[in-house]
């Protein structure tokens, strides 16, 4: 898996932005670094996992308009937004367009630094949630129609009896096919089992 941890770093201010910047590289983060939010936004590429830090308010788009962008592209990074004045209505709707943090000048390199290490450990949990459900997306599709239908059963909650009455088949049978739908799909218990069912229907 990548081990690479990449910034996108959004401020006009060119003596903050080398400020934020040293900190980040000290830090061993990759950083992609724009003056503008139109310049980001034209040569954005969505790596993983990533957090954007942006300023609020800047000459032409605010941090706002390009979070509304980001949304609207189907972009879902962490952001976190650094500002010296906002209001309360750009507070309140930032978080609800889902900003990860918002920050308000002056903050101190390690609230900073904090903020950020966080927002990158919520995006990597969001990678790995992301890779297990496609590989467990996968994993259903070797099983058979019967072993499906078990499993099926299974996440509704039905017991070895219950199976062997919906399905008609013998309590070794209906063992024989738990076993195999457990050991495709590399689960330990029943209750993973219908945690799993649970979230790749949320999905």
């Amino acid at each position: 898996m990548n081990s690479k941890k990449y910034i996108f770093l959004v401020e006009d201010d060119d003596e903050l932005r080398s400020d934020l910047e040293r900190a980040l590289q000290f830090c061993g983060y990759t950083i992609f670094s724009f003056a503008s939010p139109e310049q980001f936004l034209s040569e954005f590429k969505p790596v993983v996992p990533a957090v954007l830090v942006s300023d609020m308010r800047m000459p032409k788009q605010s941090g706002i308009q390009l979070q509304s962008e980001l949304i609207a592209k189907g972009h879902k990074i962490p952001i976190i937004f650094i500002s010296g004045e906002s209001s309360d209505e750009q507070i309140v709707k930032a978080f609800k367009n889902g900003a990860f943090d918002f920050l308000l000048k002056p903050f101190s390199r390690e609230a900073f630094l904090s903020a950020v290490a966080k927002a990158i450990e919520q995006d990597t949990v969001a990678m790995q949630e992301l890779i297990r459900k496609s590989q467990l997306t996968e994993a259903l599709k070797t099983l058979s129609p019967r072993e499906r239908q078990v499993f099926n059963l299974l996440a509704k909650g039905y017991g070895n009896k219950e199976l062997v009455d919906e399905l008609g088949i013998s309590l070794p049978t209906v063992k024989e096919y738990k076993s195999e739908v457990m050991y495709k799909l590399r689960l330990r218990s029943l209750a993973e089992l219908i945690a799993l069912n649970t979230s790749l229907s949320a999905s």
